[in-house]
């Protein structure tokens, strides 16, 4: 080994010849540097100053930004195929294909021909049917939905009736259902014997608060295959496919074979590749079952835009297609609202109708621009696209329709804001949730927290998902805030209910929970059960020890049937109530991968184990109570060991409260 050498001063360096070299490339290479820092506060100062709106009607323009955003989105969010489509005053200004439809057999993904499963944008076929069907005057809105239904009824839970406008809003009041999802076409049931097996509870009276619900729009579907007499795939074809030239569109399932070689293939990417998901099937038809092309939905899109025409063609009548994008209904007056079937936004001064589609491995959009006569519809094939549809409609939305450059002073703090944030800090659960049925357990992962910020401000986050920033919003009117990066709005309603958080999105309508409700309160409180059910265990393990070592030794033993019975029972309890809470883990694992939506394996073997765990951690914790009492009255052990039988079973009681809050004794 060389021996180590001082290093020579930074003189001796620039002194020699090959010195001065390595102070020429030094101070290039600091001039590079420094262009290479200014360059991106440029283009930060490039960003923030208002760039003249893109021209719509430009075709190259359209086509260039479309092409740089799929892009980029397909490589960022790990997207394999995408189809998008944009109409404008009566025609379609262009309808592109992205990336592959099937990445097995490389087939690209066409415009016109290439199916991708809409999901719920499905619902928007299903509520023009209904508005066809009101015009006609074989429908009402306004009357009770039991008059149409002829095989079974929704229970009058509230005195007032449940009607089509209040299906059509999203207002009737129904819990939110199970997942509906199927792997096995032969396992889907005809559409009247699903509704009348599965109603969900009416939670609130209907008309007051909205409320997303998969059930009322195939609810509404039903009615209107009992009311035209047609299947309801059919009567879509017959009546608005036909008529619209929409001929790469379906609501059958499976898709029929002239157009499912067509069909795009869903993905979701693990890490480093695409694993092929199985095409969803599902029970809710009218909700969500429809394949379509990008041509085929902006011939949809411009008879929307043009109230109901398309060329000669006429699905609904003028004055029906105005009412039907008319707002209909909203939580709060200061926020967007729903009209007949479509969700308001305002963004950029602009009135956007929309409405959004999503199963695990398709996400679409369909946006409407009324005033504009402008229409966006875009479909991926890959869970990425959740995401990056929301970044194409806001970009599309900021090039060609931007908002007016206005700087934003922060208002100070308002009047009594500090007795007003008192009132909503908190959580929050949306109100599209699941109460009565142990499908309220993934409700956990929609919590939202509300965290005073002081000098007029709140924090909103999620409490396990998404930013961990969360959001931060100025209070500008008493109950209403306006997000300080952005143009969401949160709006509070303090009343005899309790505390309603409302957002910019006609659906995001949250209520404050109880002290009682908190995940954190659950979450402390099934810990201490859990350290004493395991502490039971180290216990029941020691006391057999001892019991083999006094046989070993020829010790004489006191036998004792309430013993025996006792530390069984203990040991029983505990690892029944250990196992319920392990599959619970594993529950909520799925929500985390698949979303709500893809738990198909606990809507059946694993609801049945959960029952019968639940039955049995009450019967057995019965049997702890009793055996606790002859613990005491027959003193057979020391006092230490009874004491702590005695919070083995207070803890089991607590368990079967959670079990009972959790709903997991409802079959």
């Amino acid at each position: 080994m060389r021996p180590f050498k001082s290093l020579p001063t930074h003189r001796k360096i620039f002194a020699r010849p090959r010195g001065r070299s390595i102070l020429a490339v030094f101070l290039l290479s600091c001039l590079l540097l420094f262009a290479v820092v200014l360059t991106p506060l440029k283009l930060v100062q490039a960003d923030s100053a208002s760039e003249p709106a893109g021209n719509l009607s430009d075709g190259h323009d359209l086509q260039t930004f479309l092409d740089h955003t799929f892009s980029a989105q397909m490589q960022a969010y790990h997207i394999p195929g995408a189809t998008v489509s944009v109409v404008k005053d009566g025609r379609v200004l262009s309808a592109r294909g992205y990336g592959k439809a099937n990445l097995q057999r490389g087939t690209p993904v066409s415009a016109s021909t290439t199916l991708f499963h809409i999901a719920s944008v499905s619902k928007l076929f299903t509520w023009t049917a209904v508005m066809q069907l009101a015009e006609q005057g074989k429908l009402n809105l306004h009357t009770d939905v039991n008059r149409y239904l002829k095989t079974f009824q929704i229970p009058a839970t509230y005195p007032q009736p449940i009607t089509l406008a209040h299906l059509l809003t999203h207002t009737a009041g129904f819990e939110e259902s199970a997942p509906s999802d199927s792997t096995n076409a032969a396992d889907l049931e005809p559409l009247g014997r699903w509704l009348a097996a599965n109603i969900p509870a009416r939670v609130r009276p209907p008309g007051e608060i909205a409320s997303y619900s998969n059930y009322g729009a195939t609810l509404a579907g039903y009615i209107v295959q009992q009311t035209s007499g047609l299947p309801f795939e059919r009567y879509i074809e017959e009546h608005i496919y036909q008529l619209l030239g929409m001929n790469h569109s379906t609501f059958h399932q499976p898709i029929p074979t002239p157009l499912s070689a067509d069909q795009a293939q869903g993905y979701t990417y693990r890490g480093t590749s695409y694993e092929a998901t199985p095409f969803p099937y599902m029970q809710d038809t009218p909700a969500g079952s429809m394949a379509s092309t990008a041509t085929d939905m902006a011939r949809f899109m411009l008879a929307h835009l043009q109230d109901g025409r398309l060329g000669t063609a006429r699905i609904l009548q003028l004055a029906t297609a105005q009412e039907m994008h008319r707002r209909q209904f909203t939580n709060d007056p200061r926020i967007p609202g729903i009209t007949y079937g479509f969700f308001e936004q305002d963004v950029n001064n602009q009135r956007v109708i929309m409405h959004s589609g999503d199963d695990p491995s398709f996400h679409s959009l369909l946006l409407l621009l009324p005033v504009q006569r402008v229409g966006l519809f875009v479909a991926y094939n890959s869970d990425g696209g959740s995401e990056a549809r929301g970044k194409l409609w806001h970009a599309f939305l900021d090039r060609y329709f931007p908002a007016p450059s206005r700087h934003m002073s922060m208002p100070k703090p308002l009047p009594e804001f500090a007795q007003r944030v008192k009132q909503i800090t908190g959580s929050y659960w949306p109100t599209r949730r699941n109460d009565t049925t142990f499908w309220k357990v993934p409700t956990l992962f929609e919590t939202i927290n509300v965290q005073d910020e002081g000098n007029g401000r709140i924090r909103v986050q999620r409490m396990f998902q998404g930013s961990p920033a969360g959001q931060t919003a100025v209070e500008v009117q008493p109950w209403l805030f306006r997000q300080v990066n952005g143009q969401g709005l949160f709006a509070f309603q303090v009343g005899q209910n309790g505390t309603i958080m409302l957002q910019n999105n006609a659906l995001d309508a949250y209520t404050k929970l109880g002290w009682y409700e908190t995940p954190l309160f659950h979450l402390i409180l099934v810990s201490c059960t859990l350290l004493l059910f395991l502490s039971a265990f180290l216990l029941l393990l020691w006391l057999l020890l001892q019991m083999f070592r006094f046989r070993r030794m020829g010790a004489p033993q006191v036998k004792s049937t309430s013993s025996r019975i006792a530390r069984w029972i203990m040991g029983l309890v505990s690892g029944v109530n250990v196992m319920i809470l392990l599959l619970l883990a594993v529950l909520l694992r799925f929500v985390v991968i698949f979303n709500f939506q893809g738990i198909t394996f606990f809507t059946r073997s694993g609801h049945i184990l959960l029952f019968a765990l639940a039955l049995a951690s009450v019967i057995l914790t019965v049997g702890t109570v009793v055996c606790a009492a002859l613990v005491w009255k027959q003193r057979i052990w020391g006092r230490g060991l009874r004491l702590h039988y005695t919070l083995v079973t207070l803890a089991a009681l607590v368990f079967v409260w959670e079990v009972a809050y959790w709903n997991l004794l409802r079959w």
